[in-house]
């Protein structure tokens, strides 16, 4: 059974978050180099929730953390517009900087950092799974 924080989706709670997730991974004996990889992605994922999700105000975000075969599942759900982030498209990083479109990295740095990342669209609700094996 996931243990799971539900806060309003706000910038301002970034850090009730993290430290919520950094709770859980300590107690599953996370190694820091994927504890700080998990963050990255934790916090591209909330930021973008509370940045886009709710159009016309704030909501609700639930993030729940579950132990997996020697890893771990993060689950990001809200109940804001349809966004399945992992349709984007990666940017080309064979361009230089000045020649690259602006946003996009985040997912894309989720994508490659995470061992798998799921989506569905439930309930009316996004649910983004990102599962990390400790290795």
């Amino acid at each position: 059974m996931p243990n799971s924080l539900v806060i309003e989706a706000t910038q301002g709670n970034l850090h009730t978050v993290i430290d919520f997730i950094d709770e859980e991974l300590e107690a599953l004996d996370c190694p820091m180099k994927a504890q700080t990889q998990i963050d990255l992605c934790a916090e591209e994922i909330f930021i973008n929730i509370a940045s886009y999700a709710y159009p016309d105000g704030n909501g609700m975000a639930e993030i729940a953390v579950e132990p997996v075969d020697s890893g771990v599942a993060i689950t990001f759900i809200d109940s804001g517009m349809p966004y399945n982030p992992l349709e984007k498209a990666d940017p080309d990083i064979t361009l230089d900087a000045e020649s690259r479109a602006i946003g996009g990295l985040g997912i894309f740095i989720v994508k490659k950092v995470m061992d798998k990342a799921e989506y569905a669209y439930e309930d009316g609700k996004n649910k983004l799974k990102l599962t990390k094996m400790f290795k």
